[in-house]
């Protein structure tokens, strides 16, 4: 017997316990293998946190910091010295994750924008992508926040790929005493409108959900589906995150409730049945202890992981070593092969401008899989 096809009402009553799981699984391992083989991918990356300034204020967040607590900028130099020692690594990708518009904020940003002679931070993100690009083997992924038409046109000729997390299209989460309530950048109508800029733009575009914050699960539903929306409309979604919430120390949510693996899982098999055969879908494999479990529920990739810095976002959280994330992706039944930050399918002069082509194209196989060894001592 056929699973039927996505119903948004069936997807809440998966997630709400009211309907056994098992045909949902086997749908979306069906799916996951129809569009993408037995072949599961990662990126090999740098983590570069340009600035941990932010003008928002989310209840979760410990990447984001003041001035005189751990806010700053990087100067050019570290930005270059972490990604020269990727490139040592036979890293791909430079991942820029920073703070959102700090200097509507702080002083102190305004100030080392001057000194650098960049209007926005969005410049200086600019400017640090074309060096890398340049100077540099890898291949730089801008995830700098909610971005206009002038931003992503201005990031897109050094950045081969961008992303922006949608988190979440209630706008209740902003509401007061939610985690989004002092974050402006954080309003789902703004990032849905820079993932629809992005599309506009020919831009290869990540974005994802982020799971735990309070929302219900008729929001998580509707968020799949506002991707899915974005997507159809643009073709440029290239892969679509579910991420689990992990409590933090020192933060206003330090005893919310993580996500349950087990129950996790069917909102990543409820993204894959959502979103169909050819999406990719990606869990972050060091958030989860038995990650592998999620290839059950339709994963097909493992995002960034690095074998030289942590993870900014989540740092009491280390990357699997990469030879292990072998080792459990195969015993599992896959494949592992390491990607660009941008994935094969995306790899044509449609979506990439001409210098930043050829360099990509001279990065990967036939099978448009990074060149880069899957493993060796991390």
């Amino acid at each position: 017997m056929s699973h039927p096809a996505p119903d948004p009402e069936l997807a809440v009553a998966y997630l709400d316990g009211r309907v056994e799981a098992t045909p949902l699984f086997a749908e979306a391992t069906r799916l996951r293998d129809e569009g993408r083989g037995r072949v599961v991918t990662y990126s090999r990356k740098v983590f570069i946190p340009l600035t941990t300034l932010c003008r928002d204020v989310c209840t979760y967040c410990t990447f984001a910091k003041p001035p005189g607590a751990g806010g700053a900028y990087l100067e050019p130099n570290e930005v270059m010295a972490v990604a020269l020692a990727g490139e040592e690594r036979r890293c791909t990708e430079a991942l820029f994750t920073l703070g959102d518009k700090p200097e509507l904020r702080w002083p102190q940003a305004r100030a080392f924008l001057d000194e650098h002679g960049c209007s926005s931070t969005i410049d200086y993100v600019a400017r640090m992508s074309e060096r890398v690009a340049a100077e540099t083997a890898l291949f730089p992924h801008a995830n700098p926040g909610v971005m206009t038409d002038a931003d992503i046109a201005a990031l897109r000729p050094s950045n081969p790929s961008m992303g922006l997390m949608l988190e979440n299209v209630s706008p209740r989460l902003l509401e007061p005493g939610m985690p989004h309530h002092k974050a402006p950048d954080k309003d789902p109508t703004l990032r849905l409108d820079t993932i629809a800029v992005a599309g506009a733009n020919r831009v290869p575009f990540t974005t994802g959900i982020l799971v735990g914050l309070g929302e219900t699960n008729t929001e998580i539903v509707d968020s799949i589906i506002a991707i899915a929306d974005s997507h159809a409309r643009y073709g440029h979604v290239q892969e679509v995150i579910v991420q689990n919430f992990r409590a933090k120390a020192d933060t206003p949510m330090r005893r919310s409730p993580e996500p349950i693996p087990a129950w996790f899982a069917r909102v990543v098999a409820v993204t894959r049945w959502l979103l169909g055969p050819e999406m990719n879908v990606q869990v972050p494999p060091n958030l989860t202890d038995r990650f592998e479990t999620y290839l059950d529920a339709g994963v097909n990739d493992w995002g960034g992981v690095s074998p030289l810095t942590i993870d900014w976002v989540n740092p009491e959280a280390p990357w699997p070593h990469l030879t292990e994330l072998a080792a459990r992706t195969t015993d599992a039944g896959f494949v592992l092969k390491p990607r660009l930050p941008v994935y094969p399918e995306f790899i044509d002069a449609s979506w990439i401008d001409g210098t930043l082509l050829t360099k990509i194209e001279a990065a990967v196989d036939d099978d448009g899989y990074a060149l880069a060894p899957q493993m060796e001592i991390a």
